[in-house]
């Protein structure tokens, strides 16, 4: 759902460079789900126990997983057209996460990051109905879709229908306006467009996450007093998780303190570059041996930012072939590696390149190389 976290987590593969990873509690969450659905599936298709149902229940969940993924994806996409370095999308017992190396440095940036993730989802809504509809027809199709016992269907396509509704429920759960789920950072981002002040976006969508967290905690009490254990046990964790991180997101005050200081106030604005076509040698000799850096932004002819040439690299490159190795060719290129020179100082707390590499490099609106802001700049920053 793109808004919590776990803890240690366990590599699946990899999207596009993104680490896809898993928490403990994602098979926990994965064994209840398969064992109720092959109960549901058991009913529905008057086969008890059977493999059917069974077969049907595993290929549910995974659909159901596969579902969370590209919602998440969709918002990975997103953040990386805009600049935004993701490295790990993360699923665990309450959906899952695209981890991003720096927070939207605007509203429009904050927007569309937020939306595509339910976009996504309601494609997969649409295009699963569309499926179901033009297989068994309209009224058997809706009857599915609302789990009825009379609805006249095949095993596939009831889960087809299944897989609709969650999708569904997945989209409007998501979009209630309760930061920091999806929803509540599209009223942010819109709060952020009107008032010209993130941090006071911040506090507004934090304060109605906070209110729709006291909501499912106490709708979760009802359920569960009312006989619907999991699901009111499930919702009053929810909303827990969604009380205290909103909580946390409108005490902070570091982030607003620095609101309103622009990237290009701080950073040094004549950083040392390799063009990209030196040759490795050369490269280690007149740059990492002269400066005594460990690495150096990389720059193509024009002058655009393209990467950083860290030093372990070149030095695993064989003396005798460095001469013919040019420094771009051992180049690492992340969109992380780099942050507009317009973007606020708040945007940088947290980000990990900053942590790995001690600066980032900046650049203008046409990818220019621009600055580099250090830590140490960040630090004085803070101080002042």
């Amino acid at each position: 759902m793109g808004v919590f976290g776990a803890g240690s987590s366990i590599t699946l593969f990899r999207v596009a460079g993104i680490r896809i990873a898993v928490d403990w509690s994602w098979f926990l969450f994965l064994f209840i789900i398969i064992v109720w659905l092959s109960r549901f599936y058991g009913d529905i298709l008057n086969e008890p126990g059977s493999s059917n149902a069974y077969l049907l229940a595993v290929a549910s969940a995974i659909g159901f997983f596969g579902s969370i993924l590209l919602h998440e994806l969709g918002h990975a996409f997103a953040a990386r057209r805009s600049g935004i370095g993701i490295r790990t999308i993360r699923l665990w017992l309450f959906g899952g996460v695209a981890e991003m190396d720096q927070e939207s440095d605007t509203p429009g940036t904050e927007f569309k990051v937020a939306v595509a993730g339910p976009v996504v989802t309601l494609l997969i809504a649409v295009a699963l109905c569309v499926i179901g509809v033009q297989v068994a027809g309209t009224e058997d199709f809706r009857d599915a879709l609302e789990m009825r016992e009379t609805a006249d269907t095949s095993g596939p396509i009831t889960m087809v229908a299944w897989l609709a509704a969650v999708n569904i429920l997945v989209l409007g759960f998501n979009l209630l306006p309760a930061f920091p789920m999806d929803g509540g950072r599209i009223v942010r981002a819109i709060a952020w467009k009107i008032t010209g002040k993130r941090s006071a976006a911040t506090r507004f969508a934090a304060g109605l996450g906070r209110i729709f967290g006291f909501i499912f905690i106490g709708l979760g009490l009802v359920w569960a007093l009312s006989g619907n254990i999991i699901s009111g046990v499930w919702l009053v964790m929810i909303g827990i998780i969604v009380n205290g991180a909103a909580r946390a997101a409108s005490q902070s005050t570091v982030s607003e303190r620095l609101e309103g200081v622009t990237v290009a106030e701080v950073m040094d604005p004549e950083p040392v570059a390799i063009p990209e076509s030196l040759d490795s040698a050369r490269a280690m000799e007149e740059y990492f041996l002269r400066f005594g850096w460990s690495w150096f932004p990389v720059v193509d002819e024009g002058g655009a930012f393209i990467g950083m040439a860290v030093r372990d690299r070149v030095e695993a490159v064989p003396e005798v072939e460095r001469a013919s190795t040019p420094i771009g060719t051992l180049t690492e290129r992340d969109p992380g590696f780099a942050v507009s020179q317009l973007a606020g100082l708040n945007t940088l707390l947290g980000n990990p390149q900053l942590r790995r590499f001690g600066a980032l490099m900046v650049t203008d609106d046409r990818g220019q190389l621009a600055g580099v802001i250090t830590i140490e700049q960040l630090g004085r920053a803070l101080q002042a």
